[in-house]
């Protein structure tokens, strides 16, 4: 039986909110506060699951009804209901730890959707410690323990279980579909589709169609129904990488699909419902974008409610000997090589390096060196010789 408190200072919206939230579930129990001090003295006393909270109110706003929430009991999600011109505080709600926010007038199947996903983070949070510990990993773990891995991990823990759309910036091999993976395995949505896209690699005049689908003959070459990337991550995951080289038209309707959760394929007007949370990425400076008006300021402002850093290996090159070591088991076993070894000569000389093409250049040189090595362990002269560095 979840417990659950409205806060709105408009008598209307909250009957509507509560009236939907009994029709969703008649077990819910609803409580309403009309101000942010009559919330604030409400959770003190009672054990809430959920608040759903406006931002604008008298007395005491909501966003000092969330930063009370944090610091008193951090298992209550928190979903803040914005008005049109409360973007920026919402985006500076998500950063302070909301679990999503949705616009006024509140659309229902928006506010569903997340008020579910909030009940069943609500569960997880009481069953897992949050800590470096209970991250799932697979196959896509970020190796390294430097200052800037290290927060990057902690900044995926806290955002991870969140419906908040994510920006992953970096250079080009430094991981950023790592960082993506990582933030959907350790999402509510792991169980879910996780659908990539590299925007830079499809043309122009496709990306719609491989972004939202199509009908069969609303084009030339569309022989049949084609479902989108949009669709196919419902209840999942949409990485859209290298995003900034997405063309103005797709990304107006990219807008549409953040902002409404709707989609319509190339030659339908028919609207589809998708669930899918968006996490972006780019290795260029997207504010230089805007100025130049290639990339929607809005459609920014949209996916970077968190935006997280990827640093370049060469401003972590302590992490550099982890690498190696992660590469060697990974790869080796790859080539049914499992004894091969690497000296500390050869790891200080890896080290000392630049690595203009990041992580991913790092991988390159270890897998030359592992298929190239003629013993059971590679040294320093391997190095010279092999690493083409």
């Amino acid at each position: 039986m979840s417990k659950i408190l409205i806060v709105e200072d408009e008598d209307a919206i909250r009957r509507v909110l509560k009236k939907v939230l009994s029709e969703e579930n008649e077990k819910f129990v609803i409580d309403e506060a009309a101000d942010g001090v009559d919330a604030v003295a409400k959770i003190k006393i009672n054990n809430y699951d959920l608040v759903i909270c406006d931002i604008k109110m008298p007395k005491k706003d909501g966003i000092e009804v969330l930063n009370f929430i944090k610091k008193f009991n951090q298992e209550i999600n928190v979903i803040m209901i914005s008005g049109h011109g409360d973007l920026k505080t919402a985006v500076e709600a998500m950063r302070t730890g909301a679990f999503d926010y949705i616009e006024k007038p509140p659309d229902l199947n928006n506010l569903l959707t997340s008020v579910r996903g909030a009940l069943k983070a609500k569960v997880v949070k009481s069953g897992i410690k949050k800590n470096k510990s209970s991250t799932k990993k697979g196959k896509y773990e970020i190796v390294g323990e430097s200052k800037k891995i290290s927060d990057l991990k902690d900044l995926i823990v806290k955002i991870a279980p969140t419906n908040a759309k994510v920006l992953i910036l970096g250079p080009n091999g430094s991981g950023k579909e790592l960082v993506a993976r990582q933030i959907h395995l350790n999402s509510l949505r792991s169980d879910g589709p996780f659908i990539e896209v590299n925007c830079a690699a499809i043309p122009s005049e496709l990306i719609e169609s491989e972004l939202f689908g199509h009908l069969k003959g609303s084009f030339t070459s569309a022989h049949k129904d084609r479902t989108g990337k949009f669709e196919a991550a419902n209840n999942g995951t949409l990485f859209l990488d290298e995003i900034g080289d997405m063309s103005l038209s797709a990304q107006s309707k990219v807008l549409r699909a953040i902002q409404e959760n709707k989609i319509q394929k190339v030659g339908s007007e028919k609207d589809i419902y998708v669930d899918t949370r968006v996490i972006a990425a780019t290795n260029k400076n997207v504010k230089k974008l805007i100025e130049s008006n290639i990339f929607r300021e809005d459609l920014y402002h949209r996916i970077s409610v968190i935006e997280l850093n990827v640093p370049k290996l060469d401003d972590r090159k302590e992490d550099i000997p982890d690498l190696i070591s992660f590469f060697i088991n990974l790869i080796s076993a790859q080539y049914d090589k499992k004894n091969i070894t690497i000296n500390e000569k050869a790891i200080k000389k890896l080290s000392s390096f630049d690595w203009p093409g990041n992580v991913r250049e790092l991988r390159n040189v270890v897998e030359r060196l592992l298929i190239l090595t003629e013993s059971d362990q590679i040294t320093d002269k391997d190095i010279v010789k092999f690493s083409g560095k």
